[in-house]
Parts: C-alpha cells; structure tokens; sequence
C-alpha cells in the first residue's frame, strides 16, 4: 500500500467521523443528571451489600481456620 492511499484513506475516515460526530444528539442536562444519580445510589447499595458479603465470609473462615 503506498503512503498517498493510505493518507486518503486516513483523510476519508476522519471525515466520516466529524461527519457522525455533528449527528449526535446529547440528552438534556435533566436527564444525565437523574442518570448519573441513579448510578452512584446502585455503586453504593452494591458496595455496601459485597462489604457486608466480605466481612461475613470473612468472619466465617476465620472461625474455621481456628476451629
């Protein structure tokens, strides 16, 4: 392949890019922000539920390995 074509090719690509990129269309600001809340609540309920599961399994191999 020589470098003209590929040059073309690259020129190509990054025009079709800025050209999808111009169709985009973003959520409104309400919308991203509830999604973002909705996120961060489950991160937390699943962080606190797996610690809970940790500290429990924990504490139960502990007390087999000295058993």
């Amino acid at each position: 392949m020589d470098i003209k074509g590929l040059l073309t090719r690259v020129k190509e690509y990054l025009k079709e890019v800025y050209l999808e990129g111009k169709r985009i269309t973003w959520p409104p600001r309400k919308d991203t922000v509830k999604g973002t809340y909705v996120v961060l609540i489950t991160v937390i309920i699943a962080a606190i539920f797996l610690g809970i599961i940790d500290i429990g399994l924990a504490r139960i191999i502990q007390a087999i390995l000295r058993g």
